[in-house]
């Protein structure tokens, strides 16, 4: 029985929208992270505040994965390589949870000049609506999907560029306390910004494949 009702979903095409559906909703609890730390940086949400709410988003982060997994194991054909499926969906992982980290070691370091990370996190979030462009064309357009990977990828690298500005900026000057923890904020975000890149190439990959 269990059987036909795979086959049944896989000729309504229900498989590949389920497992396309887990990966959006992974990346859309991963985009609030990042819209949230940007209004935790901005003043418009307290650190501690922004710690809490993380939680919440980090959970429906996870419940999004394990949905994925779920669907991984029943499915019978994927829309790309199961392997770079499961790719993509751990890197996207790392991408919050590296975000989860920026926002609990603000909340630990209280660094006073936050607002200028806002530029790294500008690009964080280009990152993510890039791999959720990758996702939407994910069985449809595999052209669409190595552009948009493409483009994530790039992001990834303008990430990588900007943090080595800032840790060139940090050194220049008297190094206190505050400049290493700004450092190791700085840090985290460069990790995101692998992080995208790695689910770049994940998705990219499997699109190749096809």
């Amino acid at each position: 029985m269990k059987r036909l009702r795979r086959i049944r979903d896989l000729m309504s095409g229900r498989m590949d929208s389920a497992l396309t559906e887990a990966l959006l909703g992974q990346l859309q609890a991963t985009k609030e992270g990042a819209w949230l730390a940007m209004a935790m940086i901005g003043g418009e949400v307290g650190r501690t505040g922004a710690h809490e709410q993380m939680r919440s988003i980090e959970h429906l982060g996870d419940e999004e994965r394990g949905r994925l997994v779920e669907e991984l194991k029943n499915a019978l054909v994927t829309p790309i390589d199961r392997e770079d499926l499961f790719r993509l969906s751990r890197s996207i992982d790392d991408v919050l949870d590296s975000l989860r980290d920026f926002v609990r070691e603000s909340h630990l370091y209280r660094v006073p000049d936050q607002i200028r990370f806002s530029p790294m996190l500008d690009q964080v979030i280009a990152g993510i609506e890039a791999l959720e462009g990758a996702v939407r064309d994910l069985s449809s357009r595999p052209s669409v999907v190595i552009l948009n990977a493409l483009e994530a990828k790039k992001v990834g690298g303008v990430i990588r560029k900007m943090y080595q500005y800032e840790i060139s900026r940090i050194y220049s000057g008297e190094i206190t306390a505050d400049t290493m923890k700004e450092r190791e904020l700085v840090r985290r975000l460069e990790i995101v910004g692998v992080a995208i890149g790695e689910a770049a190439d994940a998705i990219a990959d499997g699109a190749m494949k096809r």
